[in-house]
């Protein structure tokens, strides 16, 4: 699928990079509303998520989750509004038409990884270390085990992102998760080039498809 970022002036979980696009591209002018007119243009053939901050989505009414739709959104995602902060908000969100992604920790417990994915839908995102979005680093040893937990509160597909760059990364991963999230990574290549950033995503692309036990199957093979 297709992460969206909407540009935010205050993006609190970003790193450096996505700091710098969002404030690239509001001086260019670009909103909620024209994000969605992108959308619309584009139709692209895989699903769109729209990756946004709480304000955004607030200032624009009501009807911007109907309107995202109808531009060819398939799912949100808000980085700071975590299940119970605001029950009626979250209610409007998860009601509409849109699948409702939420976020989980690394530190997250086990009962509240339960009530996170109950209150969400489309998939899970795990945030796999401390800190903002951006590429490099290592991937911490314990994230196997944090996905096999989040795994057995929820029959949600399960997404890990943060750090993630490489095709070694997303192999990795992909032997326990169900897909990996790349922001960072992708938007600092295009920035440099479109092309340099088409190319990295073709080659995560093969680093999954070069995964050798699919997540489904693993699952099978432990409920057997």
């Amino acid at each position: 699928m297709i992460e969206i970022g909407v540009p935010f002036s205050d993006p609190m979980a970003d790193g450096p990079v996505i700091q710098a696009s969002s404030q690239k591209a509001l001086a260019a002018g670009m909103t909620l509303g024209r994000t969605l007119e992108l959308v619309s243009r584009a139709r692209p053939l895989v699903p769109v998520v729209l990756f946004t901050y709480l304000n955004p989505v607030l200032s624009a009414g009501r009807e911007i989750l109907r309107n995202a739709s109808d531009a060819g959104v398939h799912g949100i995602l808000i980085t700071d509004l975590p299940v119970g902060a605001d029950r009626d908000t979250e209610a409007w969100l998860g009601d509409g038409p849109l699948a409702f992604i939420r976020l989980v920790a690394p530190t997250t417990r086990r009962e509240r990884m339960a009530e996170i994915a109950k209150y969400g839908s489309g998939f899970v995102y795990l945030i796999s270390r401390l800190g903002v979005t951006g590429s490099g680093g290592h991937i911490s040893n314990e994230l196997p085990g944090t996905v096999a937990m989040l795994r057995s509160v929820t029959d949600l597909p399960i997404c890990v992102g943060f750090g993630i760059a490489t095709p070694d990364q997303a192999r990795a991963i992909g032997q326990y998760a169900d897909g990996v999230v790349v922001g960072s990574a992708i938007v600092k290549a295009a920035d440099d080039d479109p092309a340099k950033a088409l190319r990295l995503v073709r080659s995560l692309r093969t680093g999954l498809d070069e995964v050798e036990i699919a997540p489904k199957q693993m699952r099978d093979a432990r409920q057997a």
